[in-house]
């Protein structure tokens, strides 16, 4: 069993160093955070060899800077991949009525959510999405009939032709 006692010994005495370090090495203080946190997540795992080493606080040290360096190779990955494909396409905010339809689905229990979206989003049978989660087909249509019931009570001015259906994210 690891020695948990000394394990929080060593963290209160040196948390604060090393999110100092983690914030110098990457230069924010969330990722800092993450960073440490990572680093004293490790620590833990390896507490029981590394209670014995000469310089546990050093070896916290070592993995933050570590970590540190994947984050950079990762973002120099996203960068060129970003620089390769080009800016994004200009995407148009959302209309009134697909904002409106959003708050209303967010109203409406997830199961109910779920099968609309799997029925008018992705064109799935009845039947396809009792499959899919595994329930009854009767489930499924009770689903939809309620969703469709509970969005017109919460939509009443938008008609269904209203809505832009892509817009919906």
């Amino acid at each position: 069993m690891r020695d948990a006692e000394s394990f929080d010994d060593f963290y209160r005495s040196s948390r604060k160093r090393m999110l100092r370090y983690g914030y110098a090495v990457v230069g924010d203080h969330t990722e800092a955070q993450d960073l440490v946190q990572e680093a004293f997540a490790r620590a833990w795992r390896h507490w029981r060899k590394l209670s014995d080493h000469p310089a546990p606080e050093a070896w916290v040290r070592l993995v933050v800077a570590r970590l540190a360096a994947d984050r950079w190779r990762r973002l120099r990955g996203w960068r060129a991949a970003i620089a390769r494909a080009g800016p994004p396409d200009v995407v148009r905010p959302p209309g009134e009525d697909t904002v409106l339809l959003v708050g209303a689905l967010r109203q409406l229990p997830a199961a109910q959510r779920q099968a609309l979206a799997l029925h008018y989003l992705f064109d799935m049978s009845v039947e396809d999405i009792a499959r899919e989660t595994s329930v009854p087909t009767g489930t499924v249509k009770s689903w939809l009939s309620r969703g469709r019931s509970r969005l017109a009570a919460l939509l009443p001015d938008v008609s269904p032709e209203e809505v832009e259906v892509t817009g919906v994210a």
